[in-house]
């Protein structure tokens, strides 16, 4: 990849957003600094603050303001002062607004981070849930009728179109199909659902699945009702290669799986448009933790894991392999140990002893 610049407009957000961010962007600034890739970042104040002053949580002209970039690199997003679901809605409007409709999110446990079950000897912990990311259960349809009284009643519409379902589900396939090529195991898409009880939407992604399925005959497949993949997530864990989910079940099931592979603070995600007709979103999927503002006690780990998510899909491959390499080789050595993690090293500390490992062998 000779000579290529990519633009990343970065927002910080809200809480320890910023501080983790930091460390992700001298992480990833020290991956690219002997290569031919360079990285400028731009960095734009919206969140909480930003609310507070005007109202919104980023300007009417955002998207078209981001439009002009290669990737987006988020911290996170929640303040007390603002309601959740006002918060949220920049988010969603930049998931839906550049149709980024794969979720992505590896749930895998790296050596040196503990995990609360008790796994079978030499079991390894190598899923991706891919979740739909622009419809679903969080379409936003809806209403409430004779708000505040005793008659009220609320409508909150799932929204399953067979574009959507169908696009999500391929992309589930062709990443397991990746994941043989590169690992040597039988590729497996599970299928997480609820048609037993959700007679029309999970019906019809289950019809959706098994289409798509019937165009990958060397990928095997599986399906679980959702609260039995949870159960089974817990107790077989290594079993899992690739989960493809709905936005509600996706969001339940990735916060799951973090747990499983040691916290927040390792769990990285991406919102990907793969056609790359809009800019992608790389993000920790860690809250902003606001009661831990300018204390530097989180884990950047998720940020950096971000950012070479990011790396990874803008083409700088190498340079990717290099920060994950060294948050391997530290989080193994176990001396740098965020609070998260049973330490009490610095969000400042841990991203220093990782960007120190730049280009390390492990």
């Amino acid at each position: 990849m000779a000579g290529k610049t990519f633009k990343i407009a970065t927002i910080p957000g809200d809480g320890v957003g910023l501080e983790v961010v930091e460390q992700g962007i001298a992480v990833l600034e020290e991956a690219v600094k002997n290569s031919d890739v360079s990285l400028e970042f731009a960095f734009f104040p919206w969140g909480s603050d930003y609310y507070a002053d005007k109202g919104r949580m980023m300007p009417e002209d955002a998207l078209e303001t981001l439009k002009r970039f290669d990737a987006i690199y988020l911290g996170a997003v929640g303040d007390p002062r603002v309601p959740d679901h006002i918060s949220l809605e920049m988010l969603l409007k930049i998931r839906k607004g550049f149709d980024q409709y794969i979720n992505l999110r590896p749930v895998k446990l790296l050596e040196g981070v503990d995990t609360p079950l008790k796994l079978a000897p030499g079991a390894a912990v190598d899923m991706v849930v891919i979740r739909e990311n622009t419809e679903g259960e969080y379409s936003a349809m809806g209403g409430r009728f004779k708000q505040g009284t005793p008659d009220e009643v609320a409508l909150q519409i799932g929204v399953f179109t067979r574009k959507g379902t169908e696009r999500v589900i391929r992309y589930a396939f062709e990443l397991a199909r990746k994941r043989g090529r590169e690992n040597g195991r039988t590729p497996l898409v599970t299928n997480c659902t609820k048609s037993n009880a959700l007679n029309y939407s999970m019906v019809l992604w289950d019809e959706v699945f098994d289409a798509v399925a019937s165009d990958y005959p060397d990928v095997n497949t599986d399906k679980a009702l959702v609260d039995a993949l949870c159960m089974w997530m817990v107790r077989k864990p290594q079993y899992f290669d690739v989960i493809v989910a709905s936005n509600l079940f996706g969001d339940i099931i990735t916060d799951l799986g973090a747990a499983i592979q040691g916290g927040m603070g390792v769990a990285a995600g991406a919102n990907i448009n793969p056609e790359r007709v809009y800019p992608s979103m790389f993000e920790p999927i860690h809250g902003s933790a606001p009661k831990y503002k300018g204390k530097y006690m989180a884990n950047p780990v998720a940020a950096i894991y971000a950012g070479a998510m990011m790396l990874e899909f803008l083409g700088a491959v190498e340079e990717a392999k290099a920060v994950m390499n060294a948050v391997q080789s530290v989080l193994k050595e176990g001396k740098v140990r965020t609070y998260d993690l049973g330490g009490s090293s610095t969000t400042k500390e841990m991203g220093k002893a990782v960007a120190g490992r730049i280009n390390c062998k492990i």
